[in-house]
């Protein structure tokens, strides 16, 4: 049987509709936390937020809605014209741990070039196509304009964005799933970002964090779930042998994983090794599959035997067709 994570959340994935009006804006000052305790740092601000041991969110306000999950070959807030050139960009969401709440990702196609920046964040609002990956994105948000500079990228978006009923800890990890989601979609990981709401500094945000200056990505192992299947994508359809791949931030490097099928029934398993044991690698393994649903799981090897709590995983749900 599989191991099962712990899920607190279902996905919210209401389609958010995408307009495209750059807004301009001067550097802020540097952000500041309402709360005393917890701090969040980046490399170039101070935002801080309260101290809070939850994990638990009511992602939206009580007038939220949520649809079903989107097939992985669809954006659900960029439809492309036929001839507009389509690129994959990695897009967060939040996922509960042992560890508390963490990033996770989705491959999602966006369109080429400044116009896929926003339709990223559209998409990280929308929500994942994963149910075991959520965001707290009041799905209600509107994306303004995204405007880059060197090194910095200014995020403008409707004032449904501070619709939000987190805690300490989900507010940080919501700034920190904007951060990662359109610095990927730049392919800048060191650019800064602010954000604007209405065109102006968001300023206090949710009652728990202030957001009044550029903002960096947190280091991985501090936001990051350990384990990451990137292929295939939730839902894929694919042929055997099957190629799973992501990466890892895996106790001597070694990743622990099995499949199961439809009915829940183990029929393979084994380890592989992500090319570092020091940090966040890649990993890669075939298996050979027949044609049915199959659960892909990876497992983070646990060197405590579940003195920690329950390790990390990450799965995926697939076709194989033949």
């Amino acid at each position: 049987m599989l191991k099962g994570m712990r899920r607190v959340m279902g996905p919210l994935a209401a389609i958010c509709a995408l307009t495209m009006v750059l807004a301009a804006c001067g550097k802020p000052t540097v952000g500041s936390a309402i709360g005393d305790e917890a701090e969040i740092s980046a490399n170039t601000t101070g935002m801080t937020s309260e101290a809070s041991a939850s994990s638990s969110l009511d992602p939206t306000s009580s007038d939220s809605s949520t649809t079903e999950p989107q097939e992985p070959s669809q954006s659900p807030s960029a439809p492309a014209d036929d001839a507009e050139e389509m690129v994959q960009s990695r897009v967060y969401y939040l996922v509960d741990t042992r560890n508390g709440l963490r990033l996770a990702r989705e491959l999602r196609d966006v369109p080429a070039g400044a116009t896929g920046l926003a339709a990223a964040v559209s998409t990280m609002i929308g929500g994942a196509i994963d149910p075991d990956y959520s965001t707290t994105w009041s799905p209600d948000t509107t994306v303004l304009g995204v405007e880059t500079d060197v090194g910095h990228i200014t995020v403008d978006l409707s004032g449904d964005a501070r619709t939000s009923n987190v805690g300490s800890a989900g507010a940080a990890m919501m700034i920190q799933q904007l951060v990662w989601t359109v610095t990927e979609a730049a392919e800048d990981p060191d650019a800064t970002v602010t954000l604007l709401i209405d065109g102006e500094i968001a300023g206090e945000l949710w009652g728990a964090v202030e957001w009044d200056g550029p903002i960096a990505r947190e280091e991985p192992e501090a936001v990051r779930a350990f384990l990451q299947i990137d292929n295939p994508r939730e839902s894929a359809e694919v042929t055997s042998p099957v190629t799973i791949d992501g990466d890892a931030l895996a106790f001597e490097a070694n990743v622990l994983w099995q499949i199961a099928d439809e009915s829940g029934k183990e029929i393979d398993s084994g380890f592989t090794m992500t090319t570092d044991g020091t940090g966040f690698a890649p990993f890669s393994f075939d298996v050979d599959l027949p044609p049915g649903v199959f659960t892909v799981e990876i497992i983070e090897d646990d060197p405590s035997d579940g003195e920690g709590g329950p390790p990390q995983t990450d799965t995926r749900t697939i076709t194989v067709t033949h």
